[in-house]
């Protein structure tokens, strides 16, 4: 079953923000409105069992960390709306069902139908479509199904398969903490180097550092600095965090608690000890990866969990010095994939071709800083880059927005719709 028509709560919320965004800026309104709705209309399905699947757009599967940041923007209106929150915790449901079928894998079928990736060489079954472990991809739902629950007070996501999901992730973390040791590896028999691990699908060599190892960034491209994603595990502590305050306030069980407090612990040191590097001008940054071995890499990546992600993730704040520095760094070209043209500048990605910048990488510039202007400019870059299309792309040429990625990519609307909502001081409660 999916969504006829938009739930009146809704359109009483996209009526709000036109009425917010008033005549100076009509065209926010009228790309949030086309943005949120589509999401419900276009991508959700909900099933008879309670549990709800989200289409990315375009490709007929379900990724965990883009369904989640799919719905995050509707959790505002879930306090009011029970509907909205089932589907929610529906869509919580279904991502742990899948993390129990296989916690390495990202993205999943509707059914266990046998699309997708296949040819892989990985352990696969007919439910992955595909399977590039990435550490974003377990810590998305364990986030979702906090938010769901801070921000209506609803705990039924908090079934069985929850918790037999939280053991497995910790169980992966910690593995991964030690990746010599992992049963992990991935192989594409592909031209494109970034859609396969090397090292006969292990990856880049690296050395324990404390912090959790992750094949590919959250683009789906492979970590080619070193396995030791930074702003992944920045977000592996917070929600981290989140389990010990679900295991020892509205679930009961010390033994998780303790054991996601210590690996919390082990990974914000490995951060600190490992994490970092100096830019151009000798400051101390954070890195975007590293390897355990001495090497680290100064960059970031349009996809969240990036460094510029950091605080709206959770982890620090927008006045912390490092993460202020690290911010301005990466938003120059001594990041690689910082470009910068006539009609627009940001972050893009591997993922896309050169000097194309990323609306998700853009919207997330703009909830990171405190600087109402800048949200404003960016803002209007993005409705002025559309293509007239009234909803956000994967990626643009910052010198034709008429040439983009992915017509139909629901993340990136999402993202478009929060920055709105953040504009407007209405957000997520953490």
């Amino acid at each position: 079953m999916a969504y006829k028509e938009i739930p009146t709560s809704v359109q009483n919320f996209m009526d709000k923000i036109t009425e917010l965004c008033g005549t100076e800026h009509a065209d926010w309104a009228k790309n949030f409105s086309a943005g949120f709705a589509n999401t419900l209309l276009t991508t959700v399905k909900r099933h008879e069992d309670g549990t709800s699947f989200l289409l990315t757009g375009d490709i007929p599967a379900m990724w965990l960390r883009d369904s989640t940041a799919q719905v995050r923007p509707y959790l505002v209106i879930a306090k009011e709306d029970e509907d909205l929150a089932a589907m929610i915790s529906g869509l919580v449901k279904k991502q742990f069902f899948y993390i129990n079928i296989d916690p390495y894998a990202n993205a999943f079928n509707e059914e266990a139908n046998g699309a997708g990736h296949q040819d892989d060489f990985t352990v696969m079954n007919d439910w992955i479509w595909e399977r590039k472990y990435e550490i974003d991809s377990l810590a998305y739902p364990t986030q979702l199904a906090y938010l769901l629950y801070k921000n209506t007070g609803r705990t039924d996501q908090f079934n069985e398969d929850f918790v037999e999901g939280i053991k497995k992730i910790l169980h992966v973390f910690k593995t991964e903490q030690d990746h010599r040791k992992s049963p992990y590896n991935f192989v594409r028999d592909t031209w494109r180097a970034e859609d396969t691990l090397i090292n006969h699908g292990r990856g880049v060599e690296v050395a324990p550092t404390g912090m959790t190892w992750s094949g590919f960034r959250p683009s789906d491209d492979a970590c080619a600095g070193g396995g030791y994603l930074v702003p992944s595990n920045m977000f592996a502590v917070v929600v981290l965090g989140y389990v010990e305050e679900i295991f020892s306030t509205i679930l009961d069980d010390a033994a998780i608690v303790a054991e996601a407090k210590a690996l919390r612990e082990e990974i914000e040191a490995g951060i600190q000890a490992h994490g970092r590097t100096t830019n151009k001008a000798g400051e101390d940054v954070y890195a975007y990866e590293v390897d355990g071995l001495g090497n680290a890499s100064l960059m970031d990546d349009s996809n969240v969990p990036n460094l510029i992600a950091a605080p709206y993730l959770g982890y620090g704040s927008v006045d912390d010095e490092r993460y202020l520095r690290t911010r301005k760094t990466l938003l120059s070209n001594e990041n690689p994939y910082f470009y910068e043209g006539k009609f627009a500048k940001g972050i893009g990605s591997s993922h896309t071709p050169e000097n194309y910048v990323w609306p998700i990488a853009m919207a997330m510039e703009g909830m990171t800083t405190n600087d109402k202007s800048e949200k404003e400019r960016i803002l209007n870059t993005l409705v002025a880059t559309d293509a007239g299309t009234n909803l956000m792309h994967e990626g643009f040429d910052v010198d034709n927005p008429d040439n983009y990625t992915r017509e139909w990519f629901s993340w990136a609307n999402m993202m478009f719709c929060e920055l709105v909502m953040d504009y407007f001081d209405i957000r997520v409660e953490k």
